[in-house]
């Protein structure tokens, strides 16, 4: 297969398209969701909460105005062809170019700090972008942002199981985490979760999975009907929208698993907020 070029500014013009879109334009998939959930909710007021909700989204739609004010920090998750070849820049430069236009064109809240020990300086570009690389054959580029916002990543968490715990202590370790969250994410929320791999791994894979498209099962049978069971009982907690109370504190649960060491069970937990921001473009 031959070569295929792809300009650096390319790549810029499309993350600039993408932190714009992705911040005004809530997903069809998690749109759907909300719909689902409030024709589903017991509780009139948190039926009253989702609507407000759906409200939000139609009018920052129409006006192309932010979601949410917080816009989050730029998470990307990013497909490279082992066959393309960038030419005229350097590529994570350029997705941070992108990032930078988006969140200034975009009039987006630029939420990026330095000096995290000391002072907290605001960089005023929102950059530089959280971004994950996996090679993959082809000649193409799939990008998808997550601006992912600080309340809901707040509340990740990690948990270092032992192998004995098995099934039901990782159902027990992302239901917990989910009760100590509470309102804080802002529910209804999607929650992200991996089991396996080692601690970095199980956290990259459970952000991940808030990609998948809301309420998609996992394709294997045996993780599907798990997601299943942590999602009926996120759903009684009660915590409901906006911690109001209610039977609908998750839309979805959504779980990546991955070969382990045998002396290992690492579990991680990602939540993502009602306002589950996500946009994909193909280069």
């Amino acid at each position: 297969m031959s070569i295929r070029e792809v300009a650096a500014s390319q790549i810029t013009e499309t993350v600039e398209k993408l932190c714009m879109e992705a911040n005004y334009y809530l997903p069809e998939d998690t749109y759907t969701a909300l719909e689902r959930a409030r024709a589903a909710e017991a509780s009139p007021l948190c039926r009253e909460i989702i609507g407000d909700i759906l409200k939000n989204a139609d009018i920052a739609r129409e006006k192309q105005m932010p979601i949410c004010q917080d816009t989050g920090i730029a998470v990307l998750f990013v497909e490279l062809g082992q066959d393309v070849h960038i030419v005229g820049g350097d590529f994570r430069k350029a997705v941070d170019e992108g990032v930078a236009r988006g969140y200034r064109n975009g009039y987006l809240r630029k939420s990026t700090q330095d000096h995290v020990l000391t002072e907290r300086v605001n960089r005023g570009d929102n950059t530089p972008a959280v971004c994950h690389i996996e090679i993959v054959p082809g000649t193409d580029i799939r990008i998808t942002i997550c601006p992912k916002g600080g309340g809901s990543e707040n509340m990740s968490a990690l948990g270092m199981l032992t192998p004995s715990q098995g099934r039901e202590g990782v159902k027990r370790f992302i239901v917990e985490t989910v009760s100590r969250a509470g309102g804080n994410p802002c529910p209804p929320i999607i929650v992200g979760c991996a089991a396996g791999g080692t601690a970095e791994q199980a956290m990259l894979l459970a952000k991940k999975a808030l990609c998948r498209p809301v309420g998609q099962p996992n394709p294997d049978g045996e993780v599907a009907a798990f997601e299943r069971e942590v999602l009926d009982e996120v759903n009684r907690l009660g915590i409901g929208a906006q911690g109001f109370g209610g039977t609908q504190t998750a839309l979805a649960v959504h779980m990546l698993t991955h070969p382990v060491h045998l002396a290992s069970l690492p579990v991680a937990v990602n939540l993502q907020c009602h306002a589950a921001r996500h946009r994909t473009a193909v280069i």
